[in-house]
């Protein structure tokens, strides 16, 4: 057995067969690297890990919401025909983005308890993220009641948004009450790649001014936004955490996605066909509106049933559009900035049992999962963080697993360096 050592540490020998023994549970000695005379601290005690369950409160406005009332703790839509600027179909909608929820544990799967009261013709999504301990978004994913949403990787926070959406004549649903379940159903996520996806597409000038777009922001001239056909890349109002670099005919500009459209609002076409929400059968970086207006693809029709004008796969505020180098609309290049993970992952064998998985680099932050028994781990990054000593050895290395959503001391995984080769920093 080999064990990640810190340089300067002196190992006691240790059979393979009494290291593999040792689980984190049972470690005595963890030293803090706060000075000369750090304390030695034991390891905390952790309840065992399983789902976890919260009720959400409709009744307090959130801060963050767009066209919606409240009636004795319901939540409705303040205008049943107000629709989000880029959508063209005469549809009421509304959102609210509810407080961001901490967990103590990782999870990634999501399943909602919706109580809700849906007219014929309306519709109430309830969408969730989440973000990942390295301080990472991922994509909204809609969760439903008979189909839960699988987040593309472990995350401890999770954000929920409940959009409402008017049938097309006028009557509207009324959320009652919204309860969330989760837990970590996958450690096989598949991996992101490192580059962010760059597609070519057609876009078109949203103009618009004073609409409100689907995160409610209202458009003034020269704003600079784009619409993308799915709900998945919609950035809260005010945020660029979901934003796309656009490139056209004179320059290129990095704008936030705060608008829903055009065409489309299931369509994410940036995404591989494995996750993509609708069309699956189409290539990644092919909107279905250019599918649909230059090969006759869904009988020429959008996802509405409307029959398709143009190829659009983006819509462009009024100064990104002119500001690229657009007069007319036309092709441009799109890099879709928040589907890079910025880094590869390397997979290393682990040893011990029982070993814990910490939000932080440290023993005395919460623990978001366990590796009951040896294994192979997906690593991205690395930190020094806490000094952690275990049969006479020790390392302050600490590794990040995207499959769980924190960090395991390097002391457990099973190669001959303290700090892992090839592995960047955190």
């Amino acid at each position: 057995m080999r064990r990640n050592l810190r340089p300067n540490a002196r190992p006691l020998p240790v059979g393979r067969g009494s290291a593999i023994a040792v689980s984190l549970l049972a470690v005595v000695a963890l030293t803090l690297t706060a000075g000369p005379a750090a304390a030695r601290v034991s390891a905390p005690a952790d309840a065992p890990l399983g789902s976890v369950s919260w009720r959400t409160d409709l009744s307090a406005p959130t801060g963050d919401e767009t066209n919606v009332r409240r009636v004795d703790g319901s939540l409705r839509l303040r205008d049943p025909g107000l629709r989000p600027a880029s959508a063209h179909v005469a549809r009421g909608q509304g959102t609210v983005l509810l407080p961001t929820r901490i967990l103590d544990r990782a999870v990634d799967l999501i399943t909602p308890d919706l109580d809700a009261t849906v007219p014929t013709g309306s519709q109430v999504a309830v969408d969730v993220r989440g973000q990942d301990g390295l301080g990472r978004w991922t994509e909204w994913r809609e969760a439903r009641d008979d189909s839960p949403a699988l987040l593309p990787r472990a995350v401890t926070r999770v954000q929920t948004r409940i959009t409402l959406v008017s049938a097309p004549d006028g009557t509207a649903p009324t959320v009652h009450a919204l309860a969330l379940s989760a837990e970590l159903d996958s450690t096989l996520n598949e991996a992101a790649a490192a580059e962010a996806v760059t597609a070519s597409v057609y876009a078109t000038r949203e103009g618009l001014v004073g609409g409100t777009t689907a995160n409610g922001h209202v458009i003034v001239p020269n704003d600079h936004f784009v619409a993308l056909p799915s709900r998945r890349g919609l950035s809260p109002k005010g945020s660029g955490q979901y934003s796309v670099r656009v490139c056209g005919p004179a320059r290129c500009e990095t704008a936030p996605v705060w608008d829903v459209g055009p065409w489309n609002t299931r369509d994410d076409y940036w995404n591989p066909s494995s996750v993509r929400e609708s069309f699956k059968d189409l290539p990644q970086g092919k909107p279905e509106a250019q599918a649909a207006y230059q090969e006759g693809y869904n009988g020429g029709l959008d996802g509405s049933g409307r029959r398709v004008l143009n190829p659009a796969g983006i819509d462009l505020a009024d100064g990104t559009f002119y500001n690229v180098g657009l007069n007319n609309n036309g092709w441009v290049t799109v890099t879709y900035l928040w589907t890079g993970s910025g880094a590869p992952t390397t997979s290393f064998p682990t040893w011990g049992t029982d070993v814990n998985i910490r939000q932080q680099p440290t023993s005395a932050s919460t623990r978001v999962a366990q590796l009951p028994g040896p294994t192979t781990v997906r690593v991205q990054c690395q930190v020094h963080g806490q000094l952690v000593q275990v049969d006479g050895h020790s390392n302050d290395a600490w590794s990040y697993l995207p499959d769980y959503g924190g960090y395991v001391s390097n002391i457990f995984i099973d190669v001959a360096d303290s700090w892992l080769p090839g592995v960047p920093n955190c």
